[in-house]
């Protein structure tokens, strides 16, 4: 009983897992935080480190 309880909680999860892939919340605007020279995270409206990517955040 308890085995078969578990292997529903994880087939659940697998279930989930692969819808959260498909559609991941926030995706886009994740991807307008990154500096489009380097690939790292902007945090703030400062510009990046690097000296590529404008200020302050797009979206």
């Amino acid at each position: 009983m308890i085995v078969k309880g578990a292997f529903l909680l994880l087939a659940f999860m697998a279930v989930l897992a692969i819808f959260g892939r498909l559609r991941y919340p926030g995706r886009q605007r994740l991807q307008a935080m990154k500096c489009p020279r380097c690939g790292r995270y902007r945090i703030g409206r400062s510009a990046c480190d690097c000296g590529g990517g404008s200020s302050g955040r797009r979206g």
